[in-house]
């Protein structure tokens, strides 16, 4: 897809489709009302005859002729008063996947014409990049296993709209962005689609690589199990234990940025599968524990966006790899294992195994000496009973590193929630064996803070947070699949952590 910005006059304006905002009150603003008397109040009669009442996403393209356009796609926005990013980006999204299944070869978006300002150099650099990643949001098409997903869209040329004004340099920088960052997270999405039969250990390490292969201040290194073993992995280890795939450490380094700055790490789960081990999960839905390797994808994901964009940044990305399936060989319940830190971990439900994995890789981490670290988990199904499929659950030891991921996922519209990590909670996973247990040994309430206490354990003194995107990963029924998530919160952290 070729993005671009458009910076002529709306009668000058040479495309297949304009895209134009369309509010409930029916009353046309910016270019909107332009478009109208130029067509002999075309849009007013739309409005009149409640062919569109501008409801949020609802679309109507309308044929013109004797112009440089051949279709006008109005798009309803809701009320003008309510119009905000989140409203636009479903606007967008819903105008783009309407033409995409026409045979139109380009669009130009003016929807936010009337209402923001494209001169604005924070709302341009929004609305091009929200316009850029609704595209890849929309025409993702999860091919690998399924050929007749495949649908040719037609669609080859974006462009964003100034209506006569000069654009700034900031709507190409959205553009870039959000080109990248879609991209970035339809990958995310495939791996997490992918059945774990071919996205093993062994193929995210493969798509790791591939990715380092393409910039010159990308390095890879992968540690097998025999090394795992040396390092005194015997957390992770532990997963694996019944397992016949290898695991794998990857470890991605990303060093862009001066080097005296400290790197951000960012950690991400990967469970290929998960049926919990010994402590064997309900067959209902266990398939979707595929996608119980998605902070793993989105830690691939955010390696591939900060090399595209090629970010000032120092970055470490490490991803956990193994499945937990049980075995004569299968860690058991009550099993004691010590960790590559040196604490002691009382094994008390093999089904809580993502922080047994996350433990040793937030230990390795720390060998880089980072600034802060980060670590993405589908860590517990507490999460999706406590916020749903809405927020992801946030914690952290840090206030400061707390409140700039939320703001990034407010700005983003890839929202967290703040959960505590007090002493009470902490306290729940004491054991009699082990210096911690892998789960509450004092009541069974409050599962995500006690996994987030747990991995607490294995960071020291270093400013880290925890996401949980057990309720966000994936979305079921009709339109199962990865959604992609938190890459929009992790990118947008990333690319500020770039410019400071």
């Amino acid at each position: 897809m070729k993005f671009s910005t458009n910076n002529k006059k709306i009668n000058e304006i040479k495309s297949d489709c304009l895209m134009i905002s369309i509010f409930n009150d029916g009353k046309l603003r910016g270019c909107a009302k332009l478009v109208n008397t130029a067509n002999g109040k075309l849009i007013d009669d739309f409005i009149k005859n409640k062919d569109i009442q501008g409801k949020i996403g609802q679309t109507r393209i309308i044929p013109v002729t004797g112009k440089s356009y051949k279709r006008i796609v109005l798009v309803g926005c809701g009320k003008y008063e309510d119009f905000s990013q989140k409203n636009y980006r479903k606007a967008v999204i819903s105008a783009l996947n309407k033409i995409s299944h026409t045979n139109h070869k380009s669009v130009v978006s003016l929807i936010h014409d009337g209402v923001e300002k494209i001169d604005n150099p924070e709302k341009a650099y929004r609305l091009s990049r929200v316009l850029a990643e609704s595209w890849h949001s929309i025409s993702y098409q999860y091919t690998t296993t399924k050929e007749s997903n495949k649908k040719n869209l037609g669609l080859r040329k974006i462009e964003i709209g100034t209506n006569g004004k000069k654009a700034i340099r900031e709507i190409q920088t959205g553009l870039k962005h959000g080109d990248a960052i879609g991209k970035a997270t339809q990958l995310v999405r495939e791996l997490g689609d992918l059945p774990a039969n071919i996205c093993t250990p062994t193929y995210l390490a493969s798509v790791a690589r591939k990715i380092v292969s393409k910039n010159k201040s990308a390095k890879l290194k992968v540690l097998n199990e025999a090394q795992m073993k040396k390092l005194g992995m015997d957390s992770l280890l532990s997963v694996t234990a019944g397992a016949k795939e290898p695991a794998k450490m990857i470890i991605a380094e990303f060093f862009n940025g001066p080097k005296s700055q400290k790197p951000v790490a960012v950690v991400g789960k990967g469970i290929t599968f998960d049926t919990g081990g010994i402590s064997l999960k309900p067959s209902n839905k266990m398939d979707e524990m595929k996608y119980d390797m998605c902070g793993a994808s989105t830690t691939i994901g955010l390696l591939q966006m900060v090399t595209e964009l090629n970010l000032p940044i120092n970055a470490l990305f490490v991803v956990p790899a193994c499945e937990n399936v049980p075995s004569s060989t299968a860690t058991l319940p009550g099993d004691v294992v010590k960790s590559m830190s040196g604490t002691t971990i009382e094994i008390l439900n093999t089904d809580a195994e993502g922080r047994l994995i996350l433990a040793d890789a937030l230990t390795y981490a720390q060998k880089y000496k980072p600034k802060l670290i980060i670590d993405m988990a589908t860590l517990t199904g507490a999460c999706v009973v406590a916020l749903g499929a809405h927020h992801s659950g946030l914690m952290s030891n840090s206030d400061q590193l707390a409140e700039k991921l939320f703001e990034c996922g407010q700005t983003t519209d890839d929202v967290t929630w703040r959960l505590p990590l007090t002493e009470e909670y902490a306290d729940q996973i004491v054991s009699n064996f082990a210096d911690v247990a892998n789960i509450s040994t004092r009541g069974s309430g409050a599962g995500t803070i006690t996994a987030g206490c747990f991995l607490q354990k294995f960071v020291g003194d270093y400013d880290w947070a925890h996401i949980d995107i057990a309720g966000v990963a994936w979305a079921e029924g009709a339109n199962k699949g990865a959604t992609g998530r938190p890459m929009g919160l992790m990118s947008e952290f990333l690319i500020n952590e770039s410019k400071i």
